[in-house]
């Protein structure tokens, strides 16, 4: 189990699905085959296996002990879910809740889950099924959502997106239960505060409600981004955009800037799907930006 000490605050890293490959061209069908030549060198093979034409990517969450208080940031894909539009989703079956567990989390113990964004990746284990319906799977937690996203996904309002069947069902078994069982925080606005260390600060894009979580704590900075970057190729190219990005020009503008603050404070930054190391320190490169260090886990 990968474990780092910010300041203050112990961060664990929950993996639901190990590395693997996703079709390039599928991700990323607007980035010409040269951006990923030119990073060939360091991006193979951790993040990218040129021979397959694949980029390397994982499902993970983010467990945070601060002040006192057990917090998720994000909760993958979850179980048994109808996800016809996402096969590699559909009636998954995996052991998150062992690995909490292997973390010293029951369900129970959990305080708190931010979502980043309402992607069915992101929301998952905010329910399981049980008796018969979907239930909030952390009984006690407040679950802390963008209103935005909200908003935006709940098919009632009927708004049109571009991930269209990617997410059918997703608001329906993973964010409308822990709704109406009274557990949601739907915050608004450019931020929201969740202790004297963590603040939940708006970065749209991606989806109308994105988000990046900040840590200060102590000297210790960090910020996790959720999917501000499917691939480290976006933090030396940060104006590609994957597929997923609902909004690309806004994604591009909160790419940029997280990269930035991140660079300027010496924020070690945690995507939620990057392998390997999956957290890395960040610098700027002229226009562009590099990858300084990787974190060291324990």
């Amino acid at each position: 189990m990968d474990t780092i000490t910010l300041g203050n605050v112990e961060i664990t890293r929950v993996v639901e699905v190990a590395p693997r490959g996703l079709p390039r061209g599928f991700v990323f069908p607007d980035v010409a085959p040269e951006h990923w030549r030119a990073h060939e060198s360091w991006l193979a093979p951790e993040f990218l296996d040129p021979a397959a034409d694949e980029i390397r990517t994982m499902i993970q969450t983010w467990l945070l002990r601060s002040e006192g208080r057990t917090i998720l940031i994000d909760t993958g894909i979850g179980n048994d879910r109808e996800r016809p539009g996402m096969p590699p989703f559909h009636h998954l079956h995996t052991n998150y809740l062992g690995e909490l567990a292997a973390a010293g989390v029951r369900p129970a113990d959990v305080d708190l889950v931010i979502c980043t964004h309402v992607h069915g990746d992101h929301v998952g284990w905010n329910t399981s099924w049980a008796d018969g319906e979907w239930r909030p799977t952390f009984p006690n937690a407040r679950y802390v959502i963008p209103r935005i996203d909200f908003d935006y996904w709940n098919p009632e309002n009927g708004h049109r997106t571009r991930s269209g069947p990617r997410m059918t069902n997703v608001f329906e078994d993973s964010v409308a239960p822990v709704h109406r069982a009274g557990q949601t925080v739907l915050w608004e606005g450019d931020h929201y505060d969740v202790d004297g260390r963590l603040r939940v600060e708006s970065a749209p894009g991606h989806t109308p409600g994105s988000s990046v979580v900040r840590l200060r704590s102590g000297t210790d900075r960090a910020v996790f981004v959720g999917d501000l970057m499917h691939s480290p190729l976006q933090i030396v190219e940060p104006d590609v955009c994957p597929c997923f990005d609902e909004d690309e020009p806004r994604a591009r503008i909160s790419r940029r800037r997280v990269l930035g603050e991140a660079a300027d404070e010496g924020a070690l930054l945690f995507p939620a799907h990057f392998p390997g190391a999956s957290a890395a320190e960040v610098r700027r490169d002229g226009e562009r930006f590099a990858v300084k260090e990787w974190a060291a886990w324990r």
